[in-house]
């Protein structure tokens, strides 16, 4: 899904470039599997583009493919996602053991929605970005919460990287694309 591939290749690349990452091979099955960063541009937003009232955005198709910038490339993913990394090792510390667990049981529940598993994810990293103090702006931190909260879960139980990773996609597809491509 084209809508959600510049929030793909930032998580991905932010796993990549992750510190105490215990599930590399997970994580590059992912990546044949086409779920990985293979990002060579980002979207076009500009007055063709535009949000519709349920949330998504309207596509600016050519051909049947989305028109990127080419303005904005996996070079500029990759460094963004490097600096988000840095953020989330001091993040790391900071969250329980018990959040994590709690994650990784909803995850395990086959009887849990997607819907109802971003739902708990949200729920956990608003209650993080509530705990942990910190000066920089409100988004990039829930950003950054989100991704850890990944890589925490991947470790704990890399069999479930494919089902977390897509969960975190929609979420930060949900929540923050907004702030993303301001960021990018």
């Amino acid at each position: 899904n084209g809508s959600v591939q510049m929030e793909r290749a930032l998580l991905y690349t932010f796993l990549e470039v992750s510190s105490d990452c215990k599930f590399r091979e997970q994580l590059h099955s992912l990546q044949s599997q086409g779920i990985g960063s293979s990002v060579k541009g980002s979207y076009c937003y500009d007055d063709e583009v535009e949000l519709q009232t349920d949330g998504n955005r309207s596509g600016y198709m050519q051909n049947g493919e989305l028109v990127f910038d080419p303005e904005v490339n996996e070079e500029v993913v990759r460094i963004i996602a490097a600096q988000l990394a840095e953020i989330g090792d001091q993040f790391d510390k900071e969250i329980k053991a018990r959040v994590v667990n709690d994650l990784v049981q909803h995850f395990l529940n086959e009887n849990l929605s997607g819907e109802e598993i971003t739902r708990r994810m949200s729920e956990a990293v608003e209650g993080l970005a509530r705990a942990i103090p910190s000066d920089m702006e409100q988004e990039k931190a829930m950003l950054v919460l989100a991704m850890v909260l990944t890589k925490k879960i991947a470790n704990t139980m890399p069999s479930l990287l494919q089902r977390v990773f897509s969960t975190t996609v929609n979420y930060i597809s949900q929540q923050l694309h907004n702030y993303i491509v301001r960021m990018v």
